[in-house]
């Protein structure tokens, strides 16, 4: 059963050495990402399962100890997925995490609380199966808690990613407050063609966090919500 769920952006930029110059405009982020694992750790979990966003060819399970990395973004900063546990796949033979639970695993550096399995999710996972995924992650233990990794829209501003849409704003904000309210079906109801076209890497996550919370009756709170450089970034801690 899902006992606790936090929710953070995933752009390599929250790692400070990807930031560069950049870094402390996004401090306050960064701290409001830490409370929110810390919220995880105080839930006693048995099992960690961390989803994100990926494409082919990353997306899958990873298991505890997978390793990533920030090379590509030009920085010598590598991470695991926690701690590698005698009967995990050989190193060898796991492919490198995807960007957004790299990101992950540079949160949960000196995390002890339970083993951390990553899940990467395609970002055009239909909804039901989205929740079909969910389902199965909260029943895979008694005491199951989820980092869950996504950006909102990428369209807040004529600089963002994908320019600016004036459907962006009120779709985040419909975010915002779903998260804030753990309100599952407002998640669950999020338009995967709409998602698309504002270039949302939070959606699919967040609907494996809506079925996987169907029956924890979880109450939530946002910790932080912002769009520092036109794209969206939420973070809720759910209890």
């Amino acid at each position: 059963m899902l006992v606790a769920a936090a929710v953070c952006p995933c752009p390599p930029l929250l790692v400070p050495e990807v930031a560069a110059g950049a870094a402390p405009e996004l401090d306050e982020l960064r701290a409001a990402c830490q409370d929110a694992v810390g919220v995880l750790a105080a839930s006693r979990p048995e099992r960690l399962v961390v989803i994100g966003p990926a494409q082919r060819p990353s997306r899958g399970v990873f298991p505890p100890g997978a390793a990533g990395s920030f090379r590509p973004f030009g920085v010598a900063v590598d991470v695991t997925l926690g701690t590698r546990t005698e009967d995990a796949p050989a190193e060898e033979d796991v492919p490198p995490l995807p960007s957004s639970l790299a990101v992950a695993a540079w949160l949960l550096r000196g995390w002890s609380a339970a083993p951390v399995e990553g899940l990467g999710v395609g970002e055009q996972l239909e909804p039901e199966r989205c929740a079909a995924a969910g389902r199965a992650v909260a029943g895979s233990a008694e005491r199951v808690a989820m980092l869950v990794m996504g950006d909102g829209s990428a369209c807040r501003s004529i600089k963002a990613p994908g320019y600016l849409d004036e459907r962006a704003e009120p779709f985040d904000a419909g975010v915002a407050a779903a998260l804030a309210g753990a309100d599952i079906r407002a998640l669950a109801a999020l338009d995967p063609e709409l998602a698309q076209a504002l270039q949302v890497a939070g959606r699919a996550p967040w609907q494996v966090l809506a079925g996987a919370a169907e029956d924890a009756h979880l109450t939530g709170e946002l910790l932080h919500d912002i769009a520092p450089y036109g794209v969206g970034y939420f973070v809720a801690a759910w209890t």
